[in-house]
């Protein structure tokens, strides 16, 4: 069995670099490219499927939905990190990192309490994969799968772990227990010609 760790779609967010603030949905793109995924997902096996409660990974997880005809499970421990008051603003604006390790936003989470935050999530993920009878479908955000791969999880041989950014509707397949090993990392093979970039 197996653990399916999915990065939402597009946004118009997301294209035009703007920090998002937790209602933003999918764009037309977005769209398209969570009809990709649920069909490379139809036959897949998979027969649970968890999603972040924002906006944008709960259309994603909707794709999915209509493929697999899988009931959506709500864990809002896999919302993206909370940025505070530098969500609605565009990244071109900053005169400074805002993913520094040292860097608070303000009113959002620090990276410690993003991280453990994560923790969290990932325990109620892993319980849910060893008492699911098939693989498991999650659908989450990209500060959330860097976190999980770059703290928390096992790289198969040769693969290295992956900068900040991640793919939309990109799949991670990750083995169900412990040490939960990465088997494949960070694919939007589905997607083609589709567009596949954005922030983390």
């Amino acid at each position: 069995m197996s653990i399916h760790l999915i990065r939402h779609g597009e946004t118009p967010l997301n294209a035009a670099r703007v920090m998002q603030p937790p209602d933003t949905p999918l764009s037309a793109n977005g769209l398209e490219q969570a009809a990709r995924l649920g069909a490379r997902l139809a036959d897949a096996g998979i027969t649970r499927l968890i999603s972040s409660d924002y906006a944008r990974a709960r259309m994603t997880a909707e794709a999915i939905e209509k493929t697999t005809g899988l009931a959506i499970e709500i864990e809002p421990l896999l919302r993206e990190r909370n940025m505070g008051d530098l969500r609605g603003r565009a990244y071109a604006e900053f005169d400074f990192e805002p993913f520094a390790p040292d860097y608070a936003p303000p009113n959002g989470e620090t990276w410690e309490v993003f991280h453990t935050r994560v923790d969290r999530a990932w325990e109620r993920v892993a319980a849910a994969a060893l008492e699911t009878d098939g693989h498991l479908a999650v659908v989450t955000h990209g500060l959330v799968c860097h976190s999980v791969v770059d703290r928390l999880v096992a790289l198969a041989d040769g693969m290295e772990r992956p900068p900040m950014g991640w793919l939309n509707t990109s799949v991670t397949l990750l083995d169900h227990a412990r040490p939960w090993t990465v088997r494949l990392l960070n694919c939007a093979a589905h997607l083609d010609h589709v567009e596949a970039q954005g922030p983390a």
